[in-house]
């Protein structure tokens, strides 16, 4: 190795200047034979005086740098072989470098100025030892510091692929590339990095663990945002450009402006309703997009594909009108209703209350499923707001057109039991025709709390009509009216002074509740509970209770057992259940048998059974008329 330095040529030319000057002075003319120094022949001696040599070492060692071992000094490349670089760091010699610690950086070349770390100034070859790789990872830490505050762009070597990214080499030091700060767009292969130089910008540093995190995304984003800023600021709203399809989403697609992205929802893609946005385009394909909106702030860009096409609506018949039929397909479902798709982007809405005449509220969903194809009726249609509902129902016949004809007053049917309020009983007739059932014409004489008590949902339950309300689509409903009123038959058995057996079933501060015979309560008043040794009657007890009130209209009986054990005379005391019958012994039997059928009926049947018991009241008045006659010809014979 060559043992000059770089400002060894300077040093050089002073050196030979002064051996000119030397030997010139020493000319044979010049000097005498008695000058000459005979002892001086054969042997080795100094060309210059001693001062003159002070003067050309002092030149020397100002042409060398003054090195110390374990230090981090600059230095030049100043050859490169297969293996090492050749370095110049002013010493009296150069040193080694291995080429490996180079390896960052593939493009280095001689003259390029590195920092070196010495390990010795001679080995036993008298080499000088240095060290780039020793002097980087001795100053890489405020290089990365540096970096990251100011925001500096620096190079690295990408090592080996690790787990979820990328190590790098940066000033010596590894630093960790994640995988999604490798490129703006996702990559899938991370070895085909590895072995590369890039570029970087340091994202973070842990100084507790000497971690580095570093990202090459940032730079492409610097570049991609300085595009965005100079594509958005020629931007006008309404301007059409040619872009490509970058991403396809459930929700819209991404296209390509070239630098800078926009968005088209799916609800600006086409005037019809599509289920996903790959029905209209495909990945990479060049389409025509009009810009609706930007903002220059979040650099975000509203596209359109439809608003290139005319609306739907605009091309609508013009001869379309009100009442007029069309044919759809049903598009979407709600529970409100059903969109129907007469043409793409012409569509209307069918209420469900326009899908059956049934006043019951259902769901869409149980008349119409999306994709049926139905006829409907357009029932109003704005071309402005465009907007247009249409019907169902209306191509079927109305059933409250006829009704009056069909569900005559008095007129008897079965129907089903739809719903329950307090005041009543909803039934169905048929589909679009309800009727209620008050609930005071449930039953002639039980009383109902509550209609529930009575029947339940989903029942069939036979009805007579009352009453019809056309207009307000009302029918009046009743259940007992289809039975005689027992009530009539009762007045004949429980009439004032008539005793019959009761039980009774409770008891409160006024009187208690008497079951009668025939299932019939009545009420006795408190002060009409007292028995004949003077004690009160408790419930569940049987005893004798004579009628002191009937009042048919309001259905009302009230009882006393006081009055069956008053101070009587025995000739005015009534027989019990046959005070009310016509004088006369045939008279009584034929009540008490009348009474006897009647009390086997009602076991057998109900109370509202009201065929027993107008039969029974038949026989009653036919019997009383048999014992009058009787008793005429008897007394007759007599005369």
């Amino acid at each position: 190795m060559s043992e000059v330095n770089q400002d060894a040529p300077e040093t050089t030319v002073e050196t030979s200047a002064a051996v000119s000057e030397s030997k010139s002075s020493r000319t044979p003319s010049a000097v005498s034979v008695q000058d000459f120094d005979w002892n001086s022949v054969g042997k080795k001696s100094s060309l210059y005086s001693t001062a003159e040599r002070e003067r050309l070492e002092s030149l020397y060692e100002k042409s060398l740098s003054s090195v110390t071992e374990h230090e981090v000094v600059e230095g030049y490349i100043v050859a490169l072989t297969s293996k090492d670089a050749v370095v110049n760091i002013g010493y009296k010699s150069d040193g080694i470098v291995p080429l490996s610690e180079l390896r960052y950086n593939p493009e280095i070349k001689i003259g390029e100025k590195i920092e070196v770390y010495i390990e010795s100034k001679e080995d036993r070859s008298g080499q000088l030892i240095l060290s780039h790789k020793k002097a980087r990872s001795l100053k890489s830490w405020d290089r990365v510091n540096d970096a990251l505050e100011n925001d500096e762009v620096i190079k690295g070597y990408v090592k080996c692929r690790t787990k979820g990214g990328l190590i790098v080499d940066v000033f010596g030091i590894e630093a960790f590339l994640p995988g999604s700060q490798i490129d703006v767009k996702p990559i899938r292969d991370y070895d085909v990095y590895v072995g590369k130089s890039m570029e970087f910008k340091v994202v973070k540093i842990n100084k507790e663990f000497k971690n580095v995190v570093v990202s090459h995304k940032a730079l492409i984003e610097e570049e991609l945002e300085a595009q965005k800023t100079e594509i958005i600021s020629k931007l006008e709203k309404g301007q059409v450009l040619e872009g490509t399809v970058k991403n396809i989403t459930s929700y819209g697609v991404f296209i390509d402006l070239g630098g800078v992205d926009g968005l088209i929802h799916i609800t600006d893609l086409s005037w019809g309703r599509i289920n996903h946005p790959e029905e209209i385009v495909k990945l990479d394909e060049k389409i025509q997009v009009v810009i609706l909106d930007f903002d220059e702030g979040k650099k975000r860009i509203a596209l359109g594909l439809k608003q290139l096409t005319s609306h739907p609506w605009d091309k609508v018949d013009a001869n379309l009108n009100v009442n007029d039929k069309v044919k759809g397909k049903v598009v979407v479902i709600a529970d409100y209703g059903a969109f129907i798709e007469i043409e793409p982007g012409f569509e209307g809405l069918v209420h469900v209350s326009e899908m059956s005449w049934s006043q019951h509220l259902r769901s869409a969903q149980d008349f119409l499923k999306v994709g049926d194809e139905i006829e409907c009726v357009i029932l109003s249609l704005d071309r402005e707001e465009r907007k247009m509902s249409l019907g169902i129902k209306q191509l079927m016949p109305d059933p409250w057109s006829d009704i009056e004809t069909k569900y005559p007053v008095n007129s008897k049917h079965t129907a089903k039991v739809r719903n329950f309020t307090n005041f009543g009983v909803f039934v169905e007739l048929e589909e679009g025709v309800d009727g209620l059932i008050h609930i005071s014409d449930l039953s002639w004489s039980k009383k109902i709390k509550h209609p529930s008590e009575f029947t339940k949902v989903g029942d069939t339950i036979d009805v007579v009509v009352l009453d019809t309300d056309k207009e307000n689509r009302r029918l009046s409903l009743g259940h007992k009216q289809l039975e005689e009123n027992p009530w009539d038959v009762f007045e004949t058995v429980f009439n004032e002074g008539s005793v019959h057996q009761g039980t009774i079933i409770s008891i409160n501060d006024k009187g208690a509740v008497i079951t009668l015979p025939y299932g019939v309560e009545g009420f006795a008043p408190s002060k009409h509970l007292n028995k004949e040794d003077g004690s009160v009657a408790k419930a569940e007890e049987i005893l004798d209770f004579k009628v002191i009130e009937f009042s048919k209209d309001s259905k009302k009986i009230i009882v006393s057992h006081a009055r069956t054990h008053e101070a009587e005379k025995p000739s005015d005391k009534p027989t019990r259940e046959t005070e009310s019958a016509p004088k006369g012994s045939n008279a009584g039997e034929e009540t008490k048998k009348a009474v006897k059928k009647m009390k086997d009926n009602l076991e057998k049947s109900t109370l509202g059974d009201l065929s027993v018991l107008s039969n029974l009241k038949n026989e009653m008045e036919q019997n009383e008329k048999k014992a009058a006659t009787k008793k005429k010809a008897a007394d007759d014979s007599e005369a």
